[in-house]
Order: structure tokens, then C-alpha cells, then sequence
């Protein structure tokens, strides 16, 4: 009897210990996987950042990466990484590393179906970076301030725009309105962070008639600097 007693103690035991190590190992329910489509979806939009000696930890590897997963599914789901200012859906910009909805319903998907490696076979080659980025065109610039529109004299092709005044946690809208009452809005960010300082270039320039009025928007007072050329 207590022979009996004791071994189903040492069996309790013995199991309390054994399914911890059971649920460390993710059950797979994907196909998705690192070495094919999650690594290139990680070159293409991260590892610029995070590697071995880029600004944050490294997600260059599986090895690296795996202990993360749950903190990517986060961070991507919530658009806060790729960190990029600008929200989707107005302007289109160059050097817009944002992730599609696509891309983003990959990588929860992988996360929470296990997060499984693959085979190293199929892994894409590590991508290269320059010591040096190409270094955008400058060009002319006004500001427009908020409670101040701006009145175009000319036709003029805006190239871009930079916030220059701009508080952090802030948000900030850039909106054209065009004489015959076409409304172009040319820039929105939200929560502002001084790490997003930078010249947004358009993928296509904006090309707006004399007459528009370039109102911005903020809470607080802010400026922006729009970048054009033309007469």
C-alpha cells in the first residue's frame, strides 16, 4: 500500500515536471516557413536594422529570431515595425519599408503556427548592405505652418516634404485643395518620434496648379517644409 502510495507520488511528480517540457515545443499547424518565405520577408524589411552590428538585435537568423516571435507578431500587427511615419494609405513615398497586410498576415500566421525552421536548403543568401546609402536630391523649400495655408503663385511639382517643427507623440497632416476642388492629402503621421526625422520623398512627384491652397494640421503649432521645383 504505501509502496503503491509512493510511486504515484514519484509519477505525479514526474509528470508536473515532464509538461512544461511538453508545451515548450510548439505544435505545427503551418506551412509557412523560415527558410522560405518568412527569412526573405525578414531581408526585405528588417534585418537593414536588425543584424549584427545594424541599430537593433539581430533577426538576421532563425536562431536569432525564434525567441521573438510572439514580440514580432506584436510589433508588425500593431504597424509599429517596420518604424516608418508616415500612415499607409496617404502618399506614397520612396524607401517605404512598411509591410503589406500581406506580408503581415504571413508572419502571424508563422508565429502562431509554430513558428517552424525548414529545411536551410531553400534559405535565400544573406543580402548585402552598403557602407554608404545613396543620398536623395535636395531642392527648393517653403514651409507651411499650422493656422497659416499656403497659397501656390505658380504650377509647381512637390518632390516631398520634412517636418521641421514638429513635437514628439504628435500627429501631422498635410493636405492640398486645388482650385477646382480636387483634394489631394499629401502626408499624414501619427505619434510622432524624432527617429522618423527625414525628407519623404514621393514615389511619384505631385504635380499641383497654381491656385491650390497646403494646409497643415496639428495639434499643437508644427511645420513642414515641402520640397518642389517649377516655375
Amino acid at each position: 500500500m504505501n509502496w503503491r502510495a509512493g510511486f504515484s507520488r514519484r509519477s505525479a511528480l514526474a509528470l508536473l515536471f515532464l509538461c512544461p517540457a511538453a508545451r515548450a515545443h510548439d505544435v505545427i499547424t503551418t506551412k509557412l516557413l523560415w527558410t522560405q518565405e518568412i527569412s526573405r520577408l525578414m531581408n526585405k524589411h528588417c534585418v537593414n536594422c536588425h543584424r549584427e552590428g545594424g541599430s537593433a538585435m539581430s533577426l538576421a537568423t532563425y536562431e536569432d529570431a525564434r525567441p521573438w516571435a510572439k514580440a514580432i507578431r506584436d510589433e508588425v500587427s500593431a504597424r509599429r515595425m517596420p518604424p516608418w511615419g508616415p500612415v499607409k494609405g496617404v502618399g506614397e513615398f520612396r524607401g517605404d519599408p512598411s509591410l503589406s497586410q500581406i506580408e503581415i498576415d504571413m508572419i502571424v500566421n508563422w508565429v502562431e503556427g509554430g513558428a517552424p525552421k525548414g529545411d536551410e536548403i531553400y534559405l535565400p543568401p544573406p543580402p548585402h548592405f552598403n557602407a554608404k546609402s545613396a543620398a536623395q536630391r535636395g531642392g527648393r523649400e517653403v514651409k507651411v505652418t499650422t493656422g497659416a495655408a499656403l497659397t501656390l503663385s505658380a504650377p509647381t511639382e512637390l518632390s516631398g516634404l520634412r517636418p521641421v517643427r514638429l513635437v514628439a507623440g504628435e500627429s501631422l497632416e498635410v493636405t492640398a485643395y486645388e482650385p477646382d476642388g480636387a483634394v489631394e492629402r499629401l502626408i499624414w503621421i501619427r505619434g510622432w518620434r524624432p527617429a522618423w526625422a527625414r525628407t519623404y520623398y514621393f514615389l511619384h512627384p505631385v504635380r499641383l496648379p497654381k491656385g491650390t491652397r497646403i494646409a497643415a494640421y496639428s495639434g499643437r503649432a508644427a511645420e513642414a517644409a515641402l520640397v518642389y521645383s517649377g516655375s
